[in-house]
């Protein structure tokens, strides 16, 4: 029988490149929302984008006192519904977030998210996709 496949917190972990991703979705007590059965698609910004933000932001962001505005950031990320790459190559439009606010897609000559990059697409889980980008979205 073949094994099921991990969901996307335990994707992301077993990654190893996102461990500021997955330390902020614990801070936002996210985990459960994002074991639960989705499917969701998930811009996830790797270490590196992280590290580009300005010193301190990331480690402001894990404060207790600063927990609403991490939530939105992370839920900024995250897609209701399944986007796999072919759905976004070669299109433009705007895409719906768990948070509320809609992010900006370019297909063009690659995927852009607002100011991002995909720079690896479709990594596929149990209850959704993770598309990994170069940048942080701020909503």
């Amino acid at each position: 029988m073949a094994e099921a496949q991990p969901d996307i917190v335990d994707t992301a972990i077993a990654a190893g490149d996102f461990t500021t991703l997955v330390a902020a979705v614990q801070a936002a007590g996210l985990v459960e929302t994002l074991k639960g059965p989705g499917p969701f698609t998930v811009f996830a910004p790797n270490d590196a984008a992280f590290a580009a933000l300005p010193a301190g932001t990331v480690e402001s962001l894990l404060e207790p006192e600063n927990k609403d505005q991490l939530v939105s950031i992370l839920t900024y990320h995250v897609a209701p519904g399944r986007y796999p790459a072919s759905a976004l190559a070669g299109q433009s439009g705007r895409i719906p977030t768990v948070q509320g606010q809609t992010l900006r897609l370019h297909g063009a000559n690659g995927v852009r998210i607002n100011s991002s990059n995909v720079i690896s697409a479709d990594i596929n889980t149990s209850n959704g996709i993770i598309h990994v980008i170069d940048a942080v979205l701020l909503p």
